[in-house]
């Protein structure tokens, strides 16, 4: 062969080489430079980039028949006073704190289209907290089928993200007045009936505005609670809740950011080593068939170590 020749395939191997590197660095300066002008952190900004390109993962074909309902019993409601505080100042004390154990609040998020395998999600543990998006298709009929059933419901009330993600009709915009924001919050709660709480879908811009927080918030139904997803490390969703005496709390860890049976096992490891740290921690999953195959799984070894999974209303103070 030339030397002509071999430095030709060298010239050509070192363009390709620079052209398939390109895409890459772009994604990393994107998402380093949305970070440092106080958007989401690099996961997070990744989290609605996925959302935006992608579109969220079609709903499984569910051919099994509907699960049973585990046996566990719902935890007793506690008569105490005001829990203490907790190392990270959003959650109270347990009830009864077990080493080598915690209290877990799973929650659902996502629910409302058909094709969801609503069923798969019930037989999951009486206490797993179901969240419904309030434009969803069959948001109100999940709503009263969850209820029947006893199980606690929140508003998955969709916000402005950071990115150029759509979260939706009757999203909460940060250029929306406050009488346009206090309405399309009540409107969404009111679409998701007997919901007890609120947690945000999307919202990594919203939940970083003061005026919008305390509009949403203050638009809320007297009693309701509020869980800051937490999207966004730049979240003051619970810190203006708590200046507006509503419950809140913050959820710990995403289950499923990446749907593969190795990524969430180790989400759910994590929660698990939340909880055990801190006495209670909230997981965040969505109803995909990975989520749900692992989590029935996983949760009666979790129970058997002396975990226990509780409802949301349970842990907001």
């Amino acid at each position: 062969m030339s030397g002509r020749e071999s430095g030709s395939r060298g010239s050509s191997f070192r363009t390709l080489a620079v052209l398939m590197l390109l895409p890459i660095t772009g994604l990393a300066i994107f998402f380093a430079w949305n970070w440092l002008n106080g958007g989401e952190t690099p996961r997070e900004a990744w989290r609605e980039f996925r959302s935006e390109t992608q579109g969220p993962p079609a709903p499984p074909v569910v051919a099994a028949a509907a699960g049973t309902r585990s046996s566990v019993p719902p935890v007793p409601r506690s008569s105490s006073g005001k829990p203490a505080e907790e190392p990270r100042g959003t959650l109270g004390t347990p009830r009864n704190r077990q080493a080598g154990g915690g209290e877990i609040v799973l929650i659902i998020d996502d629910l409302g289209f058909d094709g969801q395998p609503l069923e798969r999600v019930m037989a999951l543990d009486p206490n797993v907290n179901c969240s419904i998006l309030p434009n969803g298709t069959r948001a109100s009929e999940f709503a009263r089928t969850l209820h029947a059933r006893g199980f606690e419901i929140l508003c998955h009330l969709p916000m402005e993200p950071m990115g150029k993600a759509t979260p939706g009709r009757g999203a909460i915009l940060t250029s929306m007045d406050n009488d346009e924001i206090s309405r399309l919050t009540r409107e969404n709660v009111e679409a998701v009936p007997h919901a007890l709480g609120v947690n945000n879908h999307m919202g990594s811009r919203a939940t970083s505005d003061r005026r919008v927080m305390q509009t949403v918030l203050g638009a809320l139904p007297e009693g309701m609670y509020f869980i800051d997803s937490r999207t966004s490390g730049r979240s003051i969703a619970a810190e203006v809740a708590r200046e507006l005496n509503i419950r809140s709390a913050t959820r710990h860890v995403f289950l499923d950011d990446e749907a593969s049976e190795h990524a969430v096992r180790k989400q759910i490891g994590e929660l698990a080593a939340a909880a055990e740290k801190h006495g209670r921690a909230i997981g965040i999953g969505h109803p995909y068939a990975v989520t749900l195959r692992v989590l029935a799984e996983e949760l009666p070894e979790l129970r058997a170590r002396g975990f226990r999974l509780i409802r949301a209303s349970e842990v907001v103070r």
